[in-house]
């Protein structure tokens, strides 16, 4: 079982955390997070992935960057984990 998560991704935000749920031009919700490493070599991502299995209690392993690797909004696939998992952890998204 996995889930997909969609994250607006802000680096060099000062502290990793989520700051909540918004949606996009299309209405899909995406997921608002910053973290302090910068956009260097994939620093960001790293510290995303990291952030995100923390919060949600599973292996680094478990969280994979599907697509928006240079681009601020990014897909992960969370395996092991449902939408209630995230809503859990992160609140329901709107």
């Amino acid at each position: 079982m996995a889930v997909t998560l969609v994250v607006r991704l802000t680096p060099r935000g000062g502290r990793d955390a989520a700051e909540g749920w918004a949606r996009d031009p299309d209405g899909r919700p995406y997921l608002k997070v910053r973290v302090a490493s910068p956009p260097v070599e994939g620093a960001a991502n790293a510290a995303l992935i990291g952030f995100l299995a923390k919060a949600l209690k599973v292996p680094r392993s478990a969280v994979r960057l599907a697509a928006g690797d240079t681009s601020r909004l990014k897909r992960l696939e969370l395996d092991g984990l449902d939408s209630t998992d995230l809503a859990r952890v992160f609140g329901a998204p709107p």
